[in-house]
This record gives C-alpha cells, sequence and structure tokens, in this order.
C-alpha cells in the first residue's frame, strides 16, 4: 500500500477554510441534478420507449448480438457502469491519494460525465446503444467524482465541523435538484404549449442536467486546493488496487466494522428510493403525476431534514442522531404498510417522512466515516465507502422483488426492508466510534 503520508495541520486560514467549504457546496449542487432528473425521472422510462421502438419482434434488443428484453436494458446498462466505476474507482482513489492531485482528477472526472449527459440530447428515434454508452459513461463518473469530492471533508473541515459541513453538502445538492426539477416538469408537462414534442422537452431536460453540471462544477474546481502528498509510488492496476486497499482495511478492522453497518442499512435506504414508485403505482394505484410531485417533495424536504440532523449532530453527536434516522425509518416503513391503495395525500404523508431522514441519515454516515480514514488515504477509503453506497445496493431489491415474487403483495415487500434497518442498527450501536477515530490516527471530536 505504500508509505502513510503525515496529515499536518492545515496552513489555511479560517477564511480560507470557509471559502473552500462553500466551494465544495457547490459540487453537490452541480452534480445532484444528474441524479434526480436523469437517474430518478427521465432517463429510465425514455431509454425504456427507444429501446423497445428499435427491439424485434419478440421485444428483444441484441447489443453485440447479446438478446436482451427492451424492458431490461436501462437496468443492465446501470449494473454495467457499477461495474466500471468499482473497478476505476480504487486506482483513481490511489492515485489521488498518492500525488496529491485529487483536483486535475476531480475536474476529468466531472466533465466526462457531463458531457455524456449533455450528449442524451442526440438519444432519439432507434439509439438505445448511444443512450446505453452514455448512461454507462455518466453514471461511472458520477461515482468517481463523488469519490474524489467526498474525500476532501477531511482536508476543508475540522473534526468538529464536519457533521455540519457534509450536512450543507447534502443539503445543497437537494436544493438544486428541487429548482431543476421543478423547471423539467414545468417544461415536460407543458411542452406543446413550449412548441416542442414530449420527446424533445425529455432530451432538453437530460440535456440541462449536463449543462448545469458543467458550469456549476466550475466552482469548486477554482475553490478546493490540494495538497501534495510526499509519496510518488504508482497506483496498483484494478483489483490489485482494490485488493491492496481492502488488506489495508483490515487492519483497522472498526473502520471496516462502520463500513459494514453502512453498506447493510445504506442498502435499504437505497432500495427504498428506487422501490417507492413502484410501490406507490402497483400497489396504491397512483399516477404519474402524483409520483412525481412525492419525488420532489422528498427532494424538498430531504434540505430541512440534513440541516436539522446536522444540528442534532453537534448536540448528541453523529452516531446517536444516525441510530435515530434509523429508529425514523423503520417506523415510516411501518406506516407505510398500512397506507390506503387510492389515497395520495398519505403517500405525501410517507414522503414527507422519507424525505425529513433521508438527507441526514446519508450526510452524516459521510462525516463519521471521515473521521475513520487513516491520514493521506482519504481518497483509497472514500473509493470503498462509495462503493458500499452505489456499487454494493443489490440485496435490497433482490429481497424486495423476491418477496413479491412468493407473497405477490408490495405491502410485504416493503415490509421485509425493515430487516437492512434493524440489522443496520445493531451492527452500528456496536461500532466504539471513539476508539476507531484513535485507531485510525485522528483526533475525537468532543460529540461524535
Amino acid at each position: 500500500m505504500g508509505t502513510d503520508t503525515v496529515r499536518t495541520p492545515p496552513a489555511d486560514g479560517a477564511a480560507e477554510l470557509r471559502s473552500q467549504q462553500r466551494g465544495w457546496y457547490f459540487y453537490d449542487w452541480a452534480c445532484s441534478v444528474y441524479s434526480t432528473s436523469v437517474l430518478t425521472v427521465f432517463l429510465g422510462p425514455y431509454l425504456t420507449s427507444v429501446a423497445e421502438s428499435a427491439a424485434d419482434a419478440d421485444g428483444y434488443v441484441h447489443p453485440l448480438g447479446i438478446p436482451v428484453r427492451a424492458g431490461s436494458f436501462f437496468a443492465y446498462s446501470v449494473s454495467l457502469s457499477v461495474i466500471v466505476a468499482v473497478l476505476v474507482m480504487p486506482l483513481v482513489g490511489a492515485a489521488a491519494d498518492r500525488t496529491g492531485r485529487k483536483k486535475p482528477l476531480l475536474a476529468a472526472a466531472a466533465y466526462l460525465g457531463a458531457t455524456a449527459t449533455t450528449a442524451m440530447f442526440f438519444l432519439d428515434g432507434d439509439r438505445y446503444l448511444l443512450g446505453g454508452a452514455l448512461l454507462i459513461v455518466a453514471n461511472a463518473a458520477q461515482s468517481v467524482a463523488m469519490m474524489l469530492y467526498n474525500s476532501y471533508l477531511p482536508q476543508i473541515a475540522p473534526p468538529e465541523q464536519r457533521d455540519a459541513v457534509s450536512s450543507r453538502g447534502w443539503a445543497f445538492g437537494y436544493a438544486a435538484g428541487s429548482l431543476v426539477l421543478v423547471a423539467n416538469l414545468v417544461l415536460y408537462t407543458g411542452h406543446d404549449s413550449f412548441g416542442v414534442s414530449e420527446s424533445t422537452a425529455v432530451r432538453i431536460c437530460l440535456a440541462s442536467a449536463g449543462l448545469w453540471w458543467g458550469a456549476f462544477a466550475l466552482i469548486p474546481l477554482r475553490r478546493l486546493r490540494d495538497r501534495r502528498s510526499a509519496t510518488r509510488e504508482a497506483a496498483l492496476p484494478g483489483f490489485r488496487q482494490l485488493a491492496a486497499t481492502v488488506r489495508d482495511m483490515r487492519r483497522r478492522p472498526l473502520t471496516l466494522a462502520f463500513l459494514l453497518a453502512y453498506l447493510v442499512y445504506n442498502d435499504g435506504i437505497q432500495t427504498v428510493i428506487s422501490q417507492a414508485s413502484v410501490y406507490g403505482s402497483g400497489e396504491l394505484g397512483l399516477g404519474q403525476s402524483t409520483l412525481i410531485g412525492a419525488i420532489l417533495l422528498v427532494q424538498v424536504l430531504a434540505v430541512a431534514g440534513a440541516l436539522t440532523m446536522g444540528r442534532l449532530a453537534r448536540t448528541y453527536g453523529a452516531k446517536r442522531t444516525i441510530l435515530g434516522s434509523l429508529i425514523a425509518w423503520t417506523l415510516t416503513l411501518a406506516a407505510g404498510y398500512f397506507l390506503p391503495a387510492g389515497a395520495p395525500v398519505w403517500f405525501f404523508v410517507l414522503a414527507a417522512g422519507i424525505g425529513l431522514v433521508l438527507g441526514g441519515s446519508q450526510a452524516l454516515s459521510r462525516s463519521l466515516f471521515s473521521h475513520l480514514v487513516p491520514p493521506g488515504k482519504e481518497a483509497e477509503y472514500f473509493s470503498a465507502y462509495e462503493m458500499s453506497d452505489r456499487g454494493m445496493s443489490w440485496l435490497g431489491p433482490l429481497l424486495f422483488g423476491l418477496t413479491y415474487q412468493l407473497t405477490g403483495s408490495y405491502r410485504a415487500a416493503i415490509i421485509s426492508l425493515v430487516g437492512f434497518f434493524v440489522i443496520g442498527f445493531a451492527l452500528l450501536a456496536r461500532v466504539p466510534v471513539r476508539r476507531a477515530i484513535e485507531e485510525a490516527g485522528n483526533p475525537v471530536p468532543d460529540k461524535i
């Protein structure tokens, strides 16, 4: 793994750190629009329709000669993008730590993703292969960029400020996602009055997310500062680097224990996010406009939730606040089980509950993990964190699908996810966070 660098106290003054923090927030503002408008709302249904227009009489497309159901093409493309990200993130993370040049790598990943997203404007007719390729590039680039972005947190915020800084970053992202989604929905629902077709409106929404990403990424790239590493060792190839990172983490079992807990409860969070609309449409009989409105409500309330939980962490500590959020997730899912069909008001109440705990639980998990990373290995360890966040969340959807297959009930499927929050709570509660921070070689905040 090479020689660890020694983290020295930052020479930057308080004003310089505040400037870097403000710039850091703006990367969440820049890239979260991709996650909201592209991945969550528009690309899945649109790319599926493009694939269906290119399908044969049996409903199959044939990328590289492989028969694939048109309805599965989007999901397979997302899965392939995760595989690409898993291969690339440890390599880029190790290179960033060993050279100290995070910002050029962040710029390359951000603008590769933004360019691919902007190019989705040309996704029309039967160009499903173009859509799949652009999705793979954009999604993998987004994962790599987020890994590098997260790794700046220990550099720009002293230990006692990280919960608040991380929470503000998440809040910025949700605010941007809400703002652009409103504009997208105005264009999409009123496309006739704007003189464009529905297909063109969707392509404009997709491309606008890329332009937004690229434009606002200039702010963090201008304000963030690299700190050059004392080591200059070459990064290992692909899987060898990933294996080396895992071996190093095994020397810090408490950091690994936290990552395991996060993997479990975050799998539950990601599954709720991805399957809530399926539950709303399939079990509760709600329309598309109601579901999109609920997504927007989640985005808006996640801003307040992230900031509120950041303040709670200053009083009760990040670990206790996260544990409290996991209890709230459990109660929210239990309430969701009893929602009456055909009652959008109660579905909006459920969405409000999700929004209030969503941003905070993710933001505080990020800041808490930053305390458990050994000095000089921020990007490398955050590559493992990002893979837990994006690359390992497969068990929840599998359990959700199997439960529905066996019971024929989305209510049973949604309640089956409670186990992820219960097990995650138990695993996190057992992690002695103060000792974990000390063993990682970092100062322990007063409240953790």
